[in-house]
C-alpha cells in the first residue's frame, strides 16, 4: 500500500510537471504569435510564391512539350510559336501561334492536342489569312505534362524532338509536320 501511495504520489508530481511545460509552451507560442508582424509575413508569402513560380519555370520540360506538339501536328499545319505562363490559378496555360492552310486542318490539330490528355480546354482565339492565304491562329490550351497525364499516342516510334529546352530555339516555322524520308535512287 505504500508502494502504490509512493507510485501515486510521482504519477501526480509528472503531470503537475507536464501540465506547467504545457502551460509554459502556450504562453511562449502566444508572445510569438504577436510579435510576428503580419506585413513581413505577408511579404514573405509573396516572395515564396515569386520563388515557386521562377522554380516552375526552371522546372518546364520544353522537350516534353515539343514531343507532344510533334506527335499531334497534321502536315499542313505549322508552329510559328509558343509561350507557357500560368493563369490566376496557377495552371499552365499554352499560347501556340499556329499556320494551316484549312480551317480543317487546324481543327484537326486541336482535337488531336485534346485527346493526348496533357491538353485540355483548346481553344482558337483568333484567325487570320495571311498574304500567302495561309490562316494564322492564335490557339489557348491548358497543358498538364505527361508526368500527370497521359503520353500521346504515336505511331511512329521514331519520331521525337530533338532536345530543345529553350524558347529561343522555338521560332517561326521550325516545327513542322515531318515528311516522309524520300528514297535512295539505285546508282
Amino acid at each position: 500500500m505504500l508502494r502504490l501511495q509512493g507510485q501515486s504520489r510521482d504519477a501526480r508530481e509528472t503531470i503537475a510537471q507536464n501540465e506547467a511545460q504545457a502551460n509554459a509552451a502556450r504562453d511562449k507560442a502566444q508572445v510569438i504569435r504577436r510579435s510576428i508582424d503580419k506585413d513581413k509575413l505577408a511579404a514573405v508569402q509573396v516572395a515564396a510564391n515569386e520563388a515557386n513560380a521562377l522554380i516552375d519555370r526552371r522546372t518546364f520540360s520544353w522537350t516534353e512539350l515539343l514531343n507532344q506538339f510533334q506527335a499531334t501536328l497534321p502536315p499542313d499545319v505549322r508552329i510559328a510559336g509558343v509561350s507557357p505562363q500560368n493563369d490566376d490559378q496557377g495552371r499552365r496555360l499554352v499560347q501556340i501561334s499556329v499556320f494551316s492552310k484549312r480551317v480543317e486542318d487546324l481543327e484537326e490539330f486541336m482535337a488531336a492536342l485534346e485527346k493526348t490528355g496533357a491538353f485540355s480546354g483548346v481553344l482558337p482565339r483568333s484567325d487570320r489569312p495571311d498574304e500567302s492565304g495561309q490562316l494564322q491562329s492564335e490557339l489557348q490550351a491548358y497543358y498538364t505534362p505527361a508526368t500527370a497525364a497521359a503520353r500521346p499516342p504515336s505511331s511512329d516510334s521514331g519520331k521525337g524532338a530533338t532536345g530543345n529546352s529553350s524558347p529561343a530555339n522555338v521560332s517561326a516555322g521550325e516545327l513542322v509536320a515531318p515528311k516522309p524520308p524520300a528514297k535512295a535512287e539505285p546508282r
